[in-house]
């Protein structure tokens, strides 16, 4: 079963050492190559609990380091509260932006966003792999690399029937999702467009 999960790795590109024993959680996770992948990833969107550092250009006592609020804001000097979960860190900069506009007589001075610990981003994977628990990646991963991340499946798992516990407004939504091939180290396999991305708050079940 190892050799047909280190194959199936080298398929995945995802480094050795999920095979640790221990769970790899963001610095293990971020050094996972992409799993099949032609297109980019899309870009990260701030999730509640990621800390940030927020520079505005010239004016020192404004540059601050700040954790997003459960709620999915946090509060800056002079501008305010702003709405953070689900922006880029760009449209946070335009919010700021807007928000200190009333400060300054000219030109409101560049403000620069930046994450620096995306570590709102968290998905759970339980049941039958060697290493269940939570994962904080720092990037965004699909359902095969959590998978992995968290040490590959065992002997016994039923890789055709992960479920994806998916929390919504109207409760939990289940995702079925078909891994066996892949994780044999199918050559088809390489093309995972089927194979769906997580959110944050996600929960993979391998039975």
């Amino acid at each position: 079963m190892k050799m047909v999960l280190v194959r199936a790795l080298a398929l995945a590109g995802v480094t050795a050492s999920v095979f640790s024993g221990t769970p790899v959680l963001a610095q293990g996770a971020a050094q996972a190559a992409p799993v099949g992948r032609s297109a980019p990833l899309p870009p990260y969107r701030v999730n509640p609990g990621d800390e940030i550092e927020v520079y505005v250009w010239g004016e020192e006592r404004l540059q601050r380091t700040l954790r997003v609020l459960p709620d999915g804001s946090f509060s800056f000097p002079l501008a305010g509260r702003i709405e953070a979960a689900g922006k880029l860190p760009s449209e946070l900069e335009a919010a700021i932006s807007r928000g200190l506009a009333s400060q300054f007589r000219d030109q409101v001075p560049q403000v620069t966003v930046s994450i620096r610990s995306p570590s709102g981003f968290q998905v759970s994977v339980i049941g039958k792999v060697r290493s269940p628990g939570t994962l904080t990646p720092g990037r965004y991963i699909n359902v095969l690399e959590a998978v992995f991340i968290a040490g590959g499946p065992t002997d016994f798992a039923k890789t055709n029937d992960i479920v994806i516990l998916r929390k919504t407004g109207s409760g939990v939504t289940p995702i079925r999702v078909r891994l066996s091939d892949a994780i044999k180290g199918d050559p088809s396999a390489r093309d995972l467009a089927g194979i769906p991305e997580l959110q944050s708050g996600d929960t993979v079940v391998v039975p």
